[in-house]
C-alpha cells in the first residue's frame, strides 16, 4: 500500500470514530435523560406494547411481533434494522430487558429478532415495551472492514484498493455488443455495455428521473447469464427492497437478506426467512428448536439451592438442550446453503454485507446502488466479497449523512462514488428523464447536469388539466414580514406564516380540481420542524386531510415523485442568513420530484443575496411565474 493510500486510510479510520463518538453524544442527549414517558413522547419508546407473534427464526434466534396500542399515532423514531431493548416493567423478573434489531415495521407493528435463543418468559404477560439503542453494529462492521482492507497485502482486495483510490487506472475488455434490450434507450443501453465490459469498477451516473433502477435491472439480468450469483447492495433497506421487487419481476431468483422496510407479499416472499421456513426440512428444524428451548425452560427451574441429584438434572437438560440446538444449526445452515447456491442475485443493504451467512461467499459483480448517499467506510463491506463493483447513484444528490461537523468538514461526506469519478477514464451518464416537465428540470439540468439531460417526449410538455398554467412558480414573501423562527429544543427553523401561503395556493389548485381528480401533491421542506409542523396543520384541516397529500422532509422525500410539489424553504430574517439552504444537492433533490407542478415559496430578500438562489429567481421569471405572497393574504 502506497503512502498515500496509506494517509488516506488512517484519515478516513479517524473520521470514523469522530462520527461513531458524535452519534453516542447526540444519541445520550436526545434519549438516555428522558423518563418513560418522555422517551414515548419523544417517540423513542412503544410502551405499552401486546406481543402478537413469537417464535424462532434463521441462526437459533428467538423473534416477537408487538403491536403498540391501536390509536397510538405518536411519530416514532424506530426504523427497520436499529438496535432496539424489549423489556418488561413487572416486578420480580430475573431478567427483564434483552436486546434485538428491528425486522420490520407496518404502521404500530414491529418484528424484532432478539440477541438470545429464547422467548423471555414474560413475554405475554403484560406491562412490556420497545425501547430504542445506541446501535454500534454498524459502525462495528464499516471498521472491521477497513481493518481488512487496510491489512491486505496482495490479492484481489489489494488490486481493488489500488484501483478505487486511484493509485491503478481501471481496466475494460473490448465491449462485445449486446442483442437489443427493450424499454432502453442509447444511454440506458450504453451505461449497460460499460457495466458488463468493465474488470475491476464501473461507474454508473443516474440523474433523477433517468430510469437508473431501470438500467441497473438489466445489467444485472444481463450479468446473471454467464454468473452464479450477482450482489446487490445499497445504504438503505427502502433501495434494496425496490431492487429486489424490480429484479424479481424480470423472472430472477432473488433471496433477500437482513432487515426489510416494506412487508407487502412481493417483498416477504423473497426473503431468506420465508424461503427457508417453506423448505421441506423447515418443520423439523422448527420441532427441534423448541424441544431446545424446553429444555433450556426446564433447566431454569433450578434456581438457588438443589442437591445432587437436581445438578445432575439440570447438567443434563442443558446438554441435551445444546445437542438438540447444534442439530438444528446444522440443519439449517444446509437450507440455507441450498436457497443460497440457487440464488441468481442476493440482496442486502451495505452493513447487510456483513453477515454471517454470507461470509464465505465471493461475487464475481457486487452493485452498490445509491453509492454516492454511502458513506465510503460502508461501501467497503460489500466490496470485501467481489472481484469488480458497479457504482450506481448521482453526486449532485443528497451526500452521505454525516452528524459531526468536524468529520464532515474533513471529507467523511465524499462518497467512494465521487472519488472515483475524480479519476474514472470515462462514466456513464443517464441522458433521458421520463419524469417531469422540461421547464421543471431546466434549472436543475444547467446547475449541475451540463445540459446533457433531455426530457422524453411523453412528459417534456405533460402539465395539470386546468387550462393554462406554468408548470414552475415561486412564490416571495419578501416584504411580508414573515420571520423564521427556531424551536426551543431541536433547534430546527419553522415558519407558519409561509406555509398560510402555501395553503392558500392549495386551496386554490383543490378548488380548480373540484370536478375532476385532484393530482398527487407532496409538501417537502429541508427543516424537519416546518414538516411537523405541516403535518400537524394537515390533519387539522378537514379539506386537506382528505386529499392525496404527503408531508416530508427533503431527505425523507428523496426517490420518491408526485404531480405537485411544493417547497417551502422557511428562512427569512435580516441577516440574509440561509443555513441549511447552502446545501445545493438537497435543493437540486427537491426541484427534481415535481412531474407537473413546481411551486417554491421563499424570501427573496433573504435567499436572494446567494448566487444559486438568486440564479433560481431568475430561471422562474424567465422560464416560469413569479409571483408575491401578497395575492394570497385577502
Amino acid at each position: 500500500m502506497t503512502e498515500s493510500t496509506q494517509q488516506h486510510f488512517d484519515k478516513l479510520w479517524s473520521l470514523l470514530q469522530q462520527e461513531k463518538e458524535e452519534d453516542l453524544i447526540q444519541f445520550r442527549r436526545k434519549v438516555q435523560r428522558l423518563s418513560l414517558e418522555e422517551r414515548k413522547a419523544e417517540g423513542f419508546c412503544w410502551y405499552p406494547v401486546s406481543v402478537a407473534q413469537q417464535g424462532y427464526t434463521i441462526g437459533d434466534r428467538a423473534f416477537v411481533v408487538v403491536e403498540r396500542t391501536p390509536g397510538d399515532r405518536n411519530e416514532h423514531q424506530f426504523r427497520e434494522g436499529k438496535t432496539v431493548s424489549f423489556f418488561t416493567r413487572k416486578e420480580g423478573v430475573h431478567r427483564g430487558e434483552y436486546s434485538g434489531v428491528i425486522h420490520y415495521l407496518d404502521k404500530n407493528r414491529m418484528k424484532i429478532i432478539l440477541n438470545t435463543q429464547d422467548i423471555p418468559d414474560w413475554s405475554d404477560q403484560g406491562l412490556t415495551g420497545v425501547d430504542l439503542l445506541f446501535d454500534d453494529r454498524s459502525y462495528a462492521e464499516m471498521e472491521k472492514a477497513l481493518k481488512q482492507i487496510m491489512q491486505a497485502k496482495k490479492g484481489r482486495i489489494a488490486e481493488l484498493r489500488a484501483i478505487l483510490t486511484g493509485g491503478k487506472q481501471p481496466e475494460f475488455d473490448e465491449k462485445t455488443p449486446l442483442s437489443p434490450i427493450p424499454g432502453l434507450n442509447p444511454s440506458q443501453y450504453k451505461a449497460v455495455c460499460e457495466a458488463l465490459s468493465a474488470r475491476d469498477v464501473a461507474v454508473i451516473h443516474g440523474p433523477p428521473g433517468t430510469g437508473k433502477t431501470t438500467t441497473i435491472v438489466q445489467a444485472v439480468k444481463a450479468a446473471c447469464q454467464t454468473e452464479t450469483t450477482v450482489l446487490v447492495t445499497a445504504p438503505s433497506n427502502t433501495a434494496v427492497d425496490l431492487l429486489t421487487e424490480r429484479l424479481a419481476a424480470q423472472g430472477l431468483f432473488v433471496v433477500r437478506i437482513g432487515n426489510i422496510s416494506r412487508v407487502d407479499e412481493s417483498i416477504l416472499s423473497h426473503t431468506l426467512e420465508v424461503l427457508a421456513a417453506s423448505h421441506p426440512e423447515s418443520k423439523n428444524v422448527k420441532k427441534v428448536r423448541i424441544q431446545a428451548a424446553e429444555c433450556r425452560r426446564q433447566a431454569r427451574r433450578f434456581r438457588r439451592q438443589f442437591g445432587s441429584e437436581e445438578r445432575s438434572e439440570r447438567r443434563q437438560l442443558l446438554d441435551e438442550a445444546k445437542q438438540l440446538a447444534s442439530w438444528a444449526n446444522t440443519l439449517e445452515d444446509r437450507i440455507i446453503e441450498q436457497i443460497l447456491d440457487g440464488a441468481q442475485v442476493i440482496a442486502c443493504t451495505l452493513v447487510g454485507a456483513a453477515q454471517k451467512v454470507l461470509e464465505k461467499r465471493h461475487f464475481r459483480t457486487a452493485v452498490i446502488d445509491e453509492a454516492s448517499q454511502a458513506l465510503e467506510p460502508a461501501s467497503w463491506i460489500p466490496i470485501l466479497r467481489t472481484s469488480r463493483v458497479w457504482l450506481t447513484g448521482d453526486p449532485f444528490q443528497l451526500p452521505p449523512t454525516v452528524k459531526s461537523d468536524q468529520a464532515r468538514r474533513e471529507g467523511l461526506n465524499l462518497s467512494l462514488m465521487e472519488r472515483c469519478l475524480l479519476f474514472m477514464p470515462y462514466a456513464p451518464m443517464l441522458e433521458v428523464q421520463y419524469r417531469m416537465h422540461e421547464v421543471i428540470m431546466g434549472f436543475s439540468n444547467r446547475r449541475f447536469y451540463g445540459l446533457r439531460l433531455k426530457s422524453h417526449e411523453t412528459v417534456s410538455a405533460h402539465r395539470l388539466d386546468i387550462g393554462e398554467h406554468f408548470p414552475l412558480e415561486f412564490i416571495d414573501t419578501a416584504g411580508c414580514g414573515f420571520e423564521e423562527q427556531t424551536h426551543e429544543e431541536s433547534q430546527s427553523r419553522f415558519n407558519p406564516d409561509e406555509f398560510h401561503i402555501l395553503r392558500e395556493h392549495l386551496y386554490q389548485l383543490i378548488e380548480a380540481h373540484h370536478d375532476r381528480p385532484l393530482p398527487s401533491v407532496a409538501i417537502i421542506s429541508p427543516y424537519r420542524e416546518q414538516a411537523e409542523y405541516i403535518k400537524k396543520a394537515v390533519e387539522t384541516d378537514p379539506l386537506l386531510a382528505s386529499a392525496p397529500l404527503s408531508v416530508n422532509t427533503i431527505d425523507g422525500f428523496q426517490g420518491q415523485e408526485r404531480d405537485v410539489v411544493y417547497i417551502s424553504l422557511v428562512r427569512s430574517n435580516a441577516k440574509s442568513e440561509i443555513g441549511f439552504l447552502g446545501d445545493y444537492r438537497r435543493m437540486n433533490v427537491a426541484m427534481t420530484r415535481a412531474r407537473k407542478l413546481l411551486v417554491v415559496i421563499g424570501d427573496s430578500a433573504t435567499v436572494g443575496a446567494n448566487p444559486f438562489y438568486s440564479d433560481l429567481l431568475s430561471y422562474c421569471e424567465q422560464h416560469g411565474i413569479y409571483r408575491t405572497a401578497w395575492e394570497f393574504m385577502a
